[in-house]
């Protein structure tokens, strides 16, 4: 506020542009005069939710890259699986006087409030990855397309166990996780694995034995891999006393650690009693390690240095008086608005392929896979 007043009293008293740009902290060191020049050094607020998972430690640090890349500084925090600090770590980022926000909400629906100061404060909102719901106060959306990482989990189940050629007719089990209740991105997810899966369980040929097929029966709150590994528990215990899980529908790597930690404590992985089919996402080093030792199936490997990208090239357009490309302006209602977004492709990895994705491409290093 007190920077705003000086430029309004440095206007009022008819000082010059370059003063006036200074005292708003606009004008990029050295004056630039190259386009608007206006954002040129602008300092931009990155909330992550949590330092708990690799994936985020890559997306804040690959963020901070891109936006450093650009001319700009960037204050970046983590919110700890916390709604309340993410929420009060925002409200800071607005007070110190950043001029954008890319936020990765813990909870979707916890941020209207202090949205609203930021669009009081003129301060453009990115949802990255997850959307943020229940408020105008989005600009753009940043993501992947969701609903195709559940297709590519659900049509390998189906190919796997060799329904999709027709070459086995099963029954087979099936036991299905989703990610957590508030985060708007389980939805998509799930909807697009049971796009999938749901036909072959209304025939029967897979069998959901646990019952337990509704998104409120199977999310796990936070993500959290133990959450999922009890539950697993839960079920081998309740409902395979006979009889053997064939496949896991499992939303994220962190998730899968937890379900093939509970299949282990119950004899499987053994030649007698091979693990299931379990599915994964976000193509972390654990993950790949356990695909590459027979054990996680696959993962959906999604580019989050490409999602900086994209999160980024929104923050730059729109601090300098452009709009932002989007591929969707459609599908992202978050229940105030449709919010604009684009999407990036997801690609399944497993053994046969994850050299080529995930080391050749540079997103894992291979020495950190021995």
């Amino acid at each position: 506020m007190r920077t705003r007043r000086a430029a309004f009293a440095a206007i009022a008293a008819s000082a010059s542009l370059a003063l006036t740009l200074s005292a708003c902290g606009q004008s990029g060191e050295g004056g630039s005069e190259e386009g608007s020049g206006s954002s040129e050094g602008a300092t931009i607020g990155i909330a992550m939710p949590t330092k708990s998972s690799e994936r985020w430690i890559a997306d804040g640090k690959n963020v901070e890259a891109d936006l450093k890349s650009k001319g700009y500084k960037t204050k970046l925090v983590y919110g700890e699986d916390d709604p309340d600090q993410q929420v009060s770590q925002v409200e800071n980022l607005i007070t110190q006087g950043v001029k954008a926000l890319i936020i990765a909400a813990i909870d979707n629906k916890s941020m209207n409030n202090v949205l609203q100061q930021a669009k009081d404060a003129d301060i453009p909102v990115i949802s990255y990855d997850r959307l943020i719901l229940g408020t105008e106060n989005v600009d753009y959306y940043a993501s992947f397309d969701n609903e195709k990482v559940g297709e590519l989990q659900g049509n390998y189940i189906v190919e796997k166990l060799g329904l999709k050629d027709g070459s086995k007719k099963g029954p087979f089990n099936i036991e299905l996780f989703a990610g957590s209740n508030d985060d708007n991105n389980t939805r998509y997810f799930f909807q697009g694995a049971m796009n999938v899966l749901q036909p072959y369980i209304d025939k029967k040929q897979l069998v959901v034995k646990s019952g337990q097929t509704k998104l409120n029966q199977v999310t796990t709150l936070r993500w959290d891999g133990g959450t999922a590994q009890r539950r697993m528990d839960d079920i081998l215990t309740g409902t395979y006393k006979s009889g053997r899980v064939d496949a896991v529908l499992s939303p994220y790597d962190g998730i899968s650690i937890g379900i093939i930690s509970a299949l282990k404590s119950d004899d499987y992985g053994s030649k007698a009693k091979p693990l299931p089919i379990v599915t994964g996402q976000d193509a972390e080093v654990a993950s790949v390690k356990s695909i590459i030792a027979d054990q996680q199936a696959m993962t959906v490997y999604k580019d989050t240095r490409e999602l900086a990208k994209v999160s980024s090239n929104m923050v730059d357009a729109l601090l300098n008086d452009k709009k932002p490309e989007v591929n969707d302006t459609k599908t992202y209602d978050n229940g105030a608005k449709v919010v604009p977004a684009y999407l990036l492709d997801p690609i399944a990895v497993d053994k046969a392929n994850y050299q080529k994705v995930v080391v050749d491409s540079g997103y894992i290093k291979a020495s950190d896979l021995k």
